[in-house]
């Protein structure tokens, strides 16, 4: 292999180093030690949905198109996909170039688009997602046992952070036998649970040990196994405590005078508190990326949720879990119709404005648009909590983050938390400010390292962002990085300058020559042994 990317969700130095000092993660603290490395700087918004597509793309969300867990098509929603993802991978770039790649456990990468090289989605993909070629699932399971994408719901204590490591195990398990069977140029190795356990069990120490040590354990088979020339690691965001405020946006803004609740249809549903008292985010939860799957099939509405959890056989574990704060706050929501301006989705950081000739029933129209987005900026960046300090460290129009043909999809006001240390929530629950809901969520900086043949092990890395590693791993490779990409290959590594690419057409796929990748199958006994 000439080049192995390890994603590691929410990692950071100040997870690592108290890990790597206590020796808890010995094979990554040598990646570390022998590599270039420095804070990664996430986009905005620095969440795994849309994070890992600008990553993988090297393009802003307004070019790629994925800004949330959710994906909104007028008032109505749905969870997203690959399908949302309105670029190139850069696998599928390598493959212009006749380069092979195995992918697994990378975020937003189902259902797969064909390249020369074998793909096994991650997270929100459905528990048996298609992969890439078909039935390379049914293979991993022959080959390696059990593989699942998420953890049973209903786990708690020991057992969930057994799931934990089991989870991380199924990963490494699957990319080392899809590696030896494809023996291919590029590997990217994904591990969720780094940014699970922060969700889930934040003050327990021994479950944040044990899942680093797992994933320390999974990297040196990797390593050995595959003997990558460069090994590039890289997270998507960073994580760290919160402050002592939530802040409920649409409840400010309803007070300010632009959100309208409703009791009947419309709007976004709340799964505020269910089962371990989180709002559903990106901490691996089975449970939250099936409710909110479920719920995108059927509808948005209260009277329907009963017939989604049916769908997904949930009703009766929710009901048994739901506590009344959940019930009271599924009886009122935003009207997203009737609004002035909302928060549609805590994680797209931001507010929409409700615009008529874009929105289907909006009510601001183009001419009283800018004024109204005045001021929404004007009352955000007015916000103070309890204490007395601002809410917000940024707040600007979205323009001013995103730029591309999908810019109309996003927020019109990005609002950015100061120091990341305060909890947004979309929720309608009475009072403005509250305990936070979970007491550590993600930070900006996240972390990278590259090391090995070819890579400059002295060189200054001034603020690397996400956006670079797309073109970073490319250069690794001598392959040319888009003219598209928002990131530049970084001083660490020589490579070639960016050329054009043709433009990406969902509706094509990418460029494959089928008879190649046929005959490198068949070649590798996998038409024989599987059928396909």
């Amino acid at each position: 292999m000439r080049t192995l990317l390890v994603g590691l969700d929410g990692a950071c130095r100040g997870v690592l180093d108290p890990l790597f000092a206590d020796g808890v993660a010995p094979t990554l603290a040598s990646v570390f030690d022998d590599a270039a490395s420095a804070p990664l700087q996430s986009q905005i918004p620095p969440w795994t949905p849309s994070a890992w597509p600008s990553l993988y793309t090297g393009v802003n969300p307004g070019k790629h198109g994925v800004f949330d867990f959710l994906a909104f098509d007028g008032y109505d929603w749905g969870l997203v996909s690959r399908e949302h993802v309105r670029e190139h991978a850069l696998w599928e770039l390598l493959d212009r170039h006749g380069l092979s790649s195995v992918v697994v456990n990378v975020p937003v990468t189902a259902p797969p688009r064909p390249f020369d090289g074998a793909l096994v989605p991650g997270y929100v993909a459905p528990e048996d997602p298609a992969c890439h070629p078909e039935g390379t699932l049914a293979d991993v399971r022959d080959a390696v046992g059990e593989y699942q994408v998420y953890a049973p719901a209903d786990v708690d204590g020991d057992e969930q952070v057994e799931w934990y490591e089991r989870l991380v195990a199924m990963r490494g398990r699957a990319f080392r036998h899809l590696a030896d069977e494809y023996d291919p140029d590029f590997g990217f190795l994904q591990f969720q649970q780094t940014d699970t356990v922060f969700h889930e069990r934040p003050e327990d120490e021994d479950a944040v040990r044990a899942v680093f040590s797992a994933v320390d354990d999974e990297l040196a088979a990797t390593l050995d196994a595959c003997d990558p020339d460069t090994v590039v690691v890289a997270s998507d965001h960073g994580i760290g405590p919160l402050g002592d405020w939530e802040f409920r946006v649409n409840e400010y803004l309803r007070e300010a005078g632009f959100v309208r609740a409703t009791r009947g249809e419309g709007g976004m549903p709340s799964w505020t508190r269910i089962d371990r008292g989180r709002e559903g985010d990106d901490g691996g939860s089975a449970l939250a990326a099936k409710l909110v799957a479920a719920a995108s099939a059927v509808g948005l509405t209260s009277q329907r949720v009963g017939r989604a959890l049916d769908a997904v056989g949930l009703r009766e574990f929710v009901l048994d879990h739901v506590s009344t704060d959940t019930v009271r706050a599924g009886t009122e929501r935003v009207d997203f119709a009737a609004s002035v301006a909302y928060m549609r989705s805590r994680t797209e950081l931001g507010v929409r404005i409700n615009r008529a000739g874009r929105d289907p029933e909006g009510v601001v129209s183009p001419s009283e648009y800018p004024s109204v987005r005045a001021d929404v900026v004007s009352a955000l960046r007015a916000a103070r909590n309890p204490d007395g300090e601002r809410v917000f460290s940024a707040v600007r129009p979205a323009g001013e983050y995103f730029d591309g043909p999908y810019v109309d999809d996003a927020v019109d006001v990005v609002a950015v938390p100061k120091r990341f240390d305060t909890y947004l929530s979309a929720s309608l629950r009475g009072d403005v400010f509250d305990e936070p809901t979970e007491p550590w969520n993600h930070k900006r900086d996240g972390v990278l390292a590259a090391a090995g043949d070819g890579v400059d092990a002295d060189a200054a890395l001034d603020d690397p962002h996400l956006f670079d590693v797309a073109p970073t791993v490319l250069a690794s490779l001598g392959v040319p990085p888009s003219d598209r990409m928002d990131g530049e290959a970084l001083p660490l590594v020589d490579g070639p300058p960016p050329e054009a690419y043709p433009r990406f057409d969902a509706a094509e796929p990418t460029a494959v020559d089928d008879a190649a990748v046929e005959r490198r199958l068949s070649n590798l006994g996998y038409l024989d042994d599987h059928e396909h």
